[in-house]
């Protein structure tokens, strides 16, 4: 980020919250020469001055430097897409898109609606994938279900796995134009 950028940044930040450069250089800890050098983008801040100023602001400091919100949709379609690793082993279904919504959490348009509500479709799912066979089993050892052969439960957990890529090939549609998920059923884990 330039120093115009930031002294844009600061000047904004500043504002919004009703701050006047000298109470911004009391809560610093920056002097109200300093405050006034950076916002006319006279000076760029030290990486100590960055931290103050952040927490003067109430924000982290790569939310000053790195403000905007992007719109990314390539990288959404490729974040509910990750989901797809549930393929090779259920827990990278959830593994690898958390570490792909974390990583650019706040920092791109609509991620974290869209990264809680896959991530919490796929935790859902991977406990109803455990424990619908599990259950399955024991109402057949007690003689609710009969006949529960095991190529009837290999069809419920494959059943299974073709709802969770209908799902995700489903909202990565809805993505791609730019509509809202739906994610179903999901227990919020992330709130």
């Amino acid at each position: 980020m330039d120093k115009s950028q930031l002294a844009i940044r600061v000047k904004a930040l500043r504002n919004k919250r009703g701050m006047s450069q000298e109470f911004l250089a009391e809560e610093s800890g920056l002097s109200l020469r300093t405050i006034q050098r950076i916002e006319k983008g006279a000076s760029n801040p030290t990486g100590d001055s960055l931290k103050r100023l952040a927490t003067a602001l109430d924000i982290t400091a790569d939310e000053l430097i790195d403000w905007a919100v992007k719109e990314d949709n390539k990288y959404l379609i490729f974040l509910n897409l990750s989901a797809l690793t549930f393929l090779f082993f259920p827990l990278l279904g959830i593994l690898i898109p958390f570490i792909l919504w974390s990583s650019k959490k706040d920092k791109i348009k609509n991620i974290n609606l869209l990264g809680k509500r896959l991530i919490n479709f796929q935790i859902t799912w991977t406990l109803i994938l455990c424990f619908v066979p599990m259950l399955l089993f024991v109402l057949s050892k007690f003689n609710v279900i009969e006949d529960l052969s095991l190529n009837n439960l290999l069809g419920v957990i494959v059943s299974l796995y073709i709802i969770n890529v209908v799902l995700v090939l489903f909202n990565t549609i809805r993505i791609s134009n730019e509509q809202p998920v739906v994610y179903r059923p999901q227990i919020k884990f992330l709130k």
